[in-house]
């Protein structure tokens, strides 16, 4: 099923910041999202996975089908490394965290605690969550934040094996990620227009 946007505005504390905002992603695809600091990116990919209503517009095909990944890792860090991946994959009704593990290179940490990783490995950890999830649609908001330039790749491989697998992925970085067959989605000419303020979206 193809997440599809369709003239969607989105707002931050209830005024708009982004307005006409159209495009399709596709099983197998993967989309970046570009644009300067405070353009709305972020208020964009919460509005996609649900986090708060669009301002004006729709999303379909999203729902249940997306995993999203912000700049908190959502770690438990009195559980080990197997533990939180356990944790999470019982969350979302799958058992196999093995690759996840692997393709993050977080064997060896396996029986670590959470709380003593450091930041880049705790972001590995973070990240090594969507593939217990099971679910097709990744929505993340600069994944590679602390990630050296070994963990970048090994998140652009986890991500090219999940188009693979026929998932897709939407993603706002300012960084090259590694993935030249992504498409790129420049906000900038979106900003929306001055208008009046509504109550603020956010459902958190």
């Amino acid at each position: 099923m193809m997440l599809s946007v369709r003239d969607l505005a989105v707002a931050r504390g209830g005024v708009p910041v982004l307005e006409g905002v159209s495009f399709d992603l596709a099983p197998g695809r993967a989309l970046v999202l570009r644009g300067p600091n405070g353009s709305g990116k972020t208020t964009l990919l919460r509005t996609v996975a649900g986090l708060q209503p669009p301002f004006e517009g729709t999303v379909e095909g999203a729902g249940e089908r997306i995993a999203y990944a912000a700049h908190s890792d959502g770690l438990k860090s009195m559980l080990t490394v197997t533990e939180n991946l356990r944790f999470w994959a019982h969350v979302f009704g799958t058992s196999d965290i093995a690759p996840a593990l692997h393709d993050f290179d977080l064997d060896t940490l396996a029986d670590r605690l959470a709380g003593n990783l450091s930041a880049g490995q705790k972001r590995r950890l973070g990240l090594a969550r969507l593939m217990v999830t099971g679910r097709p649609v990744w929505v993340l908001d600069e994944p590679t934040v602390s990630l050296d330039t070994a963990s970048v790749a090994l998140f652009a491989t986890a991500v090219r094996k999940h188009l693979a697998a026929g998932g897709s992925a939407l993603m706002a970085t300012h960084i090259d990620l590694g993935i030249p067959e992504a498409d790129v989605f420049d906000v900038t000419p979106l900003k929306a227009r001055p208008r009046a303020a509504k109550q603020d979206e956010a459902f958190l």
